[in-house]
Order: C-alpha cells, then structure tokens, then sequence
C-alpha cells in the first residue's frame, strides 16, 4: 500500500482550529490511530510522519495534528499546560468518531506517549496504547526548565528556548505538570500496552519505560528500540517501530485485512508432489517473478513486492525470516512444555536489512556489508525473569538458526532442457 494523505482541521480544547493530517492506506482501514507528537514538536516532526506513513502499509489510518499553539494550529502556546493536550486528544478522537471512526489505538512520542496514557480512559473505544521514548510522569519536564524555573515563580511566566525555539511559558504549566496522577492512570489503563524505548536515549531515560511497564497491568509489552535516538531521526528506526506496532496491534486492535484484488490464477504445474525433505520452486507464468512452491502437499507462492513484482506472495528473504521465526518458536514451545512452564503464546518479529560491517560491533567481517537480522520474542503467560531468561538463551539453539549461523554449502545440478534425465557430468558444486 502506498497511501494518501488528507490535510484536515478541527476545533480544539481552547476552542482554536487544529491543524491535522490523515494519512490513509491504499484501502479500506483496519482500524484509525490518533498519533500524539513530542513537547514542542508538530505533527509534521520526523517520527510524527514517517511512522504513521509507515502504518499506512499495514492498513491502519493516522490522525496525526499540532496541539494549541504549536505548528500549524491556532491558539496561544502560553495558555496551554498538559491538560489541554488531554483535551486536544479528546476533541480529536471525537472528530474521528464523528467524520470516520473511533481511534482504536493511540500513539504517544515523548511528552504525548504521557500525553495518550491520560486520555485513555476518555476514550472507550481504544483497545491499545503504545507510548515511543515516553516520560514515566509529565512532571519529568520540569527539568527542561530549570534554568528559567526561578524566572517562571518570581514573574509568573518566562521565554524558555526549547528546540531552538522561543516559547512563552507561565506558572500554570509547572503547576499542572506536577499535579498530574500518572502512575493511577497508568495502573487503571483499560487497554493493551506496548511501550517503546531506546536505551541510548539521551533526553527521556530508559528507566521511564520500566517505571510505566512495572505501573501497568497485564496485557503489556516492551521493546527496546537499540540504538535509536529520541527522536527516531534515523528512517529505519521510524520504520522498525512501525513494523512491530503494527504486527502487536493486531491482536488487540486491527479488523481483518481489506480483501485484496484475486492475483491471477498459477500456470498449472505438471511436475509430481515432491518426495518428503523436497522443495520444488516452479515460475507461476502469472508475473516476472511469481513462483509456485510445492512441498509435499503444501503449497505456497513467492514475489516480489511492488513495482519490481506483483506482490502475489512474501519474498525470498520474508520467507528465510518466516522459517526462522517458526523454528524459533517451535523449540521455546518444545522447551517449555518439557519443563511444564506457563508459557501461553510465543510471537516473534523478525526484519532483515544489510549494514556496513564497520557499525557491527559483533561481526568478524571488518569490511563492505554484512547481512543483519532483529528478532523479538514477545512471551505471553505467568513466567518469572528466570524462566524468560532461560526460553531467551533457547531462542539461539532452533536448528534454522544454528544453519544460518554456521557454514552451509550448496550444491548446485544443471539440467538441460534438451535432455532433463541427463545429470552426468554438469554437477558444479559451489561452496556458499
């Protein structure tokens, strides 16, 4: 899905006009997200707009817009304290209830991530929350104006630059920050959680995620985003953290997926079953390079995505990581039945990408690219740190793993189209 883009507006809680943007899927939405920025961001900030873009793909709709005061939307920034931003998100899930439909998942950066855990309850319709680099307490701003917080008591209002921007700030904002009561709302929450953090954050520690995990109740989630920066200015942080979003919030909040065009039907294959331990990879003839796969009895298709192919089924490397994810999973559920452990669901995530071996701190290979692969295991069911630990270390010993890991060689047998009974003397085994 490629998606579009509306630009919108609507009242908000000081009564001002708020500038919004809805970025849509291809086709019809699964379920509408409400994204909240970071303090002093807009909805235009890196992270704002290339994950809700990024969630498009999935089929999820963004309302992403400027809180009073800042970006494009009206108001007076001075006026406004966290409270209001609580309002704001209200009138805008209203406005999406009203023009198209309720959010059912809300999605805080930094100061919104606390900013959506509030608002929450206001929301009846939403079934997930997930908070990106997010403060535990929105009092935690307060030390972002401690050099002006004399100024502030003693005048009742000060010019504090944030960002690089000049902002008006009174009194009434420290005030409102303090007396915030998080950690019940956190608690009282009503909705799955997931919160994101980077543990290299250098504005909102990562002890902020533990403190928001450990005030939750169940059903929660926490993914290290490793190596990111708070403001995920890196594209494949951004879509990373969209990717998992949305592969968790498909068990709390997403609709079945829009029913996609019938691809063409496969060129029937003439060639017999396999025998078992046998793949057989056939052109489909329906696209440049849709594939029918046939083991044993299964079958399966390949592609490759849009615009190089016709995305009629996963691609190559999808399907290393499926089977990898699955032998993943299969031994941690093989391990935890033998030791009769509460272990109710297993979900692993995984995404390849290629990296310069000069930023992998791990790799032998000192140069040109090395190839990358980022697994996370989320584990449903009463288990203890030991017992996490322990299925953690169990995920490197699935036997996929141990093959991608270790040396494997391919041997490769031409057969011609003259003579395909002929394999005599073409044999040309090649180490991988």
């Amino acid at each position: 899905m490629t998606g579009r883009s509306e630009q919108l507006e609507f009242p908000g809680s000081h009564g001002a006009l708020l500038a919004a943007r809805l970025d849509l899927p291809d086709g019809p939405p699964r379920a509408y997200a409400l994204f909240a920025h970071c303090f002093t961001c807009s909805k235009d900030g890196l992270a704002s707009a290339r994950i809700s873009r990024a969630l498009t793909e999935f089929g999820i709709a963004v309302l992403r817009f400027d809180f009073t005061g800042l970006g494009k939307s009206g108001g007076e920034f001075a006026n406004t304290n966290f409270s209001s931003n609580i309002e704001d998100l209200e009138f805008a899930a209203a406005f999406l209830r009203e023009r198209y439909a309720a959010p059912s998942i809300l999605i805080g950066h930094s100061l919104g991530g606390a900013a959506v855990l509030a608002v929450t309850h206001r929301i009846p319709e939403v079934t997930a929350v997930v908070t990106i680099g997010a403060p535990a307490d929105p009092d935690h701003l307060a030390h972002l104006l401690r050099e002006s917080r004399a100024e502030i008591e003693e005048s009742g209002e000060a010019e504090v630059v944030l960002a690089g921007r000049t902002f008006r700030v009174r009194q009434q904002f420290l005030a409102d920050i303090a007396a915030q009561p998080q950690a019940e709302r956190i608690r009282d929450l009503g909705a799955a959680l997931l919160v994101m953090h980077s543990p290299a954050d250098a504005i909102v520690a990562v002890d902020n995620a533990r403190r928001i995990y450990e005030a939750a109740r169940h059903p929660k989630s926490f993914v290290a985003l490793d190596g990111a920066d708070h403001l995920l200015t890196s594209p494949a942080d951004a879509a990373y953290a969209a990717a998992i979003l949305a592969t968790w919030a498909g068990r709390y909040a997403l609709g079945p997926p829009a029913e996609a065009a019938a691809p063409a039907p496969p060129v029937p294959i003439t060639l017999p079953d396999p025998a078992e331990g046998l793949v057989v990879v056939s052109e489909r003839g329906s696209g440049a390079y849709a594939q029918e796969i046939m083991i044993g009895r299964h079958r399966l298709t390949a592609d490759e995505p849009l615009p190089i192919g016709t995305d009629t089924g996963p691609s190559p490397y999808d399907l290393v990581l499926a089977g990898l994810g699955a032998c993943t999973s299969m031994t941690m559920r093989l391990y935890a039945a033998r030791k009769k452990w509460p272990l109710e669901k297993v979900t692993v995530s995984l995404r390849h990408s290629r990296i310069h071996a000069k930023d992998c701190a791990d790799c032998e290979t000192t140069t040109g690219q090395v190839d990358r692969i980022e697994r996370v295991i989320h584990f449903e069911g009463d288990l203890d740190a030991d017992q996490i630990e322990r299925l953690s270390g169990i995920a490197d010993k699935c036997p996929v793993h141990r093959t991608l890991r270790s040396e494997t060689v391919i041997h490769t047998t031409i057969l011609g189209a003259a003579d395909p009974e002929s394999t005599g003397d073409v044999d040309r085994g090649v180490p991988a």
